[in-house]
């Protein structure tokens, strides 16, 4: 049976609403709940971008079940890995044990912001896993020197350290990163039901670790205001990561997907309120190998009427798969 997560969308949505989001989450049964890693949103109409790390402190103490996962943050750029090692930390011990770290490459959208330009996914692919290494070691208890390729650290060493240490999991797009993932990461972190990535992360040390996917969806009793809704704030999600993963900013996703209608996102996404819509959505990535999918319900003023009825109807159907 998979599991099925929530996520805290900070793109669309402020950080008092997002910690009531997850809380609402838990009390609807979700198995897990993940969170991204925002500078910008992807689109204007979105409207928010509120910083994952204290949202995540927040939601830590206001619930108490229901587990939570970065996915993803970038320890490269916007972060130095020796940063993001004391704030996994912080939140492992702030929820009690019920924190995983999702790492990944980065999209130009939130790194852009600290200057330096973007570099090439050769290089943001080196940087990872020099920034995953760092952070092991300081999760483990090391005092870390390091002057690397890309990083230094001097004599850093976490005093509030978790036992255990949260597992880390790494975004997978294509068979670089699924190399790399297989060979570093605890977890693979995955938006594509593909299973040939993952079978690049078994083939290469992952057989065996869990695997997470993420799917939007947009419920709304009224299926044409859904895919309205949709178009308007998940439009971008069509392009494709080697395009997301470049463009700077709102202006520019707003280019880049002017000319996507609204059939093509109601041919992407699940919109409306068909249960049978959204169990059709989640199968691919069950058959292709995840064993837990994260759901984005889009639009941040629709997260109380969604959990309510994935409480009492997505929810039982989606046990079954």
């Amino acid at each position: 049976m998979v599991q099925i997560g929530y996520t805290m969308m900070t793109e669309q949505a402020g950080p008092l609403e997002l910690v009531e989001h997850a809380v609402g989450a838990e009390e609807a049964g979700f198995d897990f709940s993940v969170i991204s890693d925002h500078y910008f949103p992807w689109l204007a109409s979105q409207g928010h971008s509120a910083n994952a790390w204290a949202v995540l402190g927040a939601a830590a103490r206001a619930t108490s079940r229901i587990p939570l996962m970065t996915y993803v943050t970038c320890p490269t750029t916007r972060y130095h890995p020796a940063v993001v090692a004391q704030q996994a930390a912080t939140v492992q011990l702030l929820s009690q044990g019920r924190f995983r770290l999702g790492l990944g490459s980065g999209e130009n959208l939130n790194e852009h912001v600290v200057g330096g330009g973007w570099p090439s996914p050769v290089v943001r692919l080196e940087k990872l896993e020099e920034a995953v290494g760092i952070i092991r070691a300081l999760l483990e208890g090391r005092t870390v020197n390091h002057d690397g390729r890309h990083f230094s650290v001097s004599h850093a060493r976490l005093w509030d350290l978790p036992d255990p240490a949260p597992p880390i999991g790494v975004a997978i797009g294509g068979k670089a990163s699924g190399r790399l993932a297989g060979r570093l990461a605890d977890l693979a972190i995955a938006t594509e039901p593909r299973k040939d990535l993952l079978d690049v992360f078994d083939a290469n040390g992952g057989a065996g670790k869990p695997r997470v996917g993420q799917l939007p969806v947009c419920y709304d009793p009224d299926r044409d205001a859904a895919i309205d809704r949709a178009h308007d704030q998940f439009r971008w999600f069509g392009l494709g990561w080697r395009v997301n993963a470049e463009l700077p900013d709102d202006r520019s996703f707003a280019a880049a997907s002017a000319s996507v209608t609204k059939d093509q996102v109601a041919a992407g996404i699940p919109c409306g309120a068909n249960v049978d819509d959204f169990v059709a959505a989640v199968r691919p990535y069950a058959e292709a190998g995840f064993g837990e999918i994260a759901l984005v319900q889009i639009g941040g003023a629709h997260q109380e009427p969604f959990l309510k009825w994935a409480k009492n109807e997505l929810l039982p159907a989606l046990r079954s798969l």
